[in-house]
């Protein structure tokens, strides 16, 4: 047991040394094409990492561990957090967006009102943060309610990158807590944690760079646990607040509503979406900020920018309406896929099934949306440290390739690094849930995993 501890927390300062070595190629420090290639470095020692996240989660997995081996996890967590957090976001500017919204609601204006030229808010520009505000020309904020509501009160209690990275650090903290006291449940070890705390998309998605994801990663948390401990209303406004976070987690409502629950989660999130927004109507039909025309900027509209419909344009000339159809069929697939899961009884074991239904619906719509920024998938992390497939850990990983582009503005070629091993993944997934016997109705309680080993 003690040589099993050993080589564990040997892992762990190896993911701290790669750590520590990825801050020092710092590419964003390099101007020029210098910054491209010390940008390659970073992939490279981040795949690194990655080999020995993977090589941790299979060691946690197979083996039997004694209790405190989770504060051997939590700790090596805590120092790569705070690791990062010693240097400057890297790779990527959208957390001076935050930190300019919160320092525009700390002056009581609305965030949604004013784009950041806009000679109204020229009093509050600065040389620390306005200058690295992106889509500053042209853009009001594209974040939710929610959102808004976290940077509105991380700007009043501090004026600064670093507060908005320890918020980001606080909501990770909640979901991590949430999927601590889920694992019994489950009828699992809470070692197992070490999937998302240990996850390097996630360490360099929200301690480096603090992307508002974090907040979805805490609400998202939140919700599986409430909705475990058949709290239906709680669960869907907790998942509710992660929507209006970031509006992604919204894939992961059909996994809520098994068994039958829907009006109450569906009622209790209603509620905070509205007055989420009320809270800022004060904007009128500015009030969803950027979103109407990012789809548009990011190729959704002409559908160029979904990666599978960007393969077949490499090919052939897509029709005006391809990126329409392509939506609708994807919507209709996920639907299919939803009506499936809620017509199965639940199963004896909820909180395992919970999880594993969430983050096969999660696994779907990241391959079928195809994102363009690597930390649109680090969430994903955080169902699979209760249920862990092959799909949702390679999908919580492998888009640290998004961070470099090297055949230049491609949405198909590179990033099939990517979904053409996930959506391999994905099926084999699917056949083997669909082969499998329907479950008995639940009893009452929760029972032991069938699928631990310990």
């Amino acid at each position: 047991m003690t040589k099993r501890l050993s080589l564990l927390a040997i892992l762990g300062v190896l993911l701290l040394a790669l750590t520590v070595a990825g801050i020092l190629v710092d590419p964003s420090a390099v101007p020029g094409p210098a910054h491209v290639a010390m940008l390659g470095w970073l992939v490279i020692l981040l795949g690194i990492s990655a080999a020995v996240y993977f090589l941790s989660v299979w060691w946690v997995l197979r083996a039997q561990w004694p209790k405190q081996t989770v504060w051997l996890v939590l700790g090596i967590a805590a120092l790569l957090r705070v690791t990062l957090l010693t240097v400057p976001p890297m790779l990527s500017t959208d957390i001076y967006r935050y930190v300019w919204d919160g320092r525009v609601q700390a002056h009581d204006i609305n965030p949604y009102r004013y784009i950041p030229v806009d000679p109204a808010l020229a009093g509050l520009r600065d040389s620390r943060v306005y200058p690295h505000i992106n889509r500053k020309e042209y853009a009001r904020t594209i974040y939710p309610p929610v959102a808004e509501m976290v940077f509105g009160l991380a700007g009043r209690v501090w004026d600064s990158v670093n507060s908005f990275r320890l918020a980001a650090l606080a909501f990770e903290a909640l979901g991590i807590g949430a999927m601590l006291l889920l694992l019994p449940l489950a009828g699992l070890p809470r070692e197992r944690i070490l999937i998302y705390a240990w996850n390097p998309l996630a360490l360099w998605s929200f301690a480096s760079d603090g992307h508002v994801d974090a907040i979805a990663v805490g609400f998202v948390g939140l919700a599986l646990l409430l909705r475990a401990r058949r709290r239906h209303g709680w669960a869907g406004a907790a998942l509710a607040a992660a929507v209006m976070a970031k509006f992604l987690p919204i894939v992961v409502a059909p996994a809520l509503l098994r068994g039958g629950r829907f009006w109450r989660p569906a009622a209790a999130g209603l509620a905070v979406i509205i007055l989420g927004y009320a809270f800022y109507s004060g904007a009128g039909r500015h009030v969803l900020g950027f979103l109407p025309t990012y789809g548009a900027e990011e190729g959704l509209d002409s559908g160029q920018g979904f990666w599978l419909l960007a393969g077949l344009g490499s090919i052939l000339p897509l029709p005006g309406f391809a990126g329409a159809l392509y939506v609708a069929l994807v919507a209709l697939l996920y639907a299919g896929i939803s009506l499936a899961l809620l017509r199965r009884p639940p199963p004896a074991n909820d909180a395992y099934r919970l999880c594993q239904d969430a983050g096969l619906l999660i696994g779907v719509a990241l391959v079928a949306i195809s994102p363009h920024y690597h930390w649109y998938f680090a969430w994903a992390a955080l169902p699979a440290v209760v249920a862990p497939s092959a799909a949702l850990l390679w999908l919580a990983t492998a888009p640290l390739l998004l961070i470099i582009d090297p055949i230049g503005n491609s949405h198909f070629l590179w990033p099939s690094l990517i979904y053409l091993p996930a959506a391999a993944l994905l099926l084999v997934e699917l056949r083997r849930r669909q082969a499998q016997p329907r479950p008995l109705p639940a009893a009452t309680g929760e029972i032991a995993c069938p699928l631990q080993s310990r």
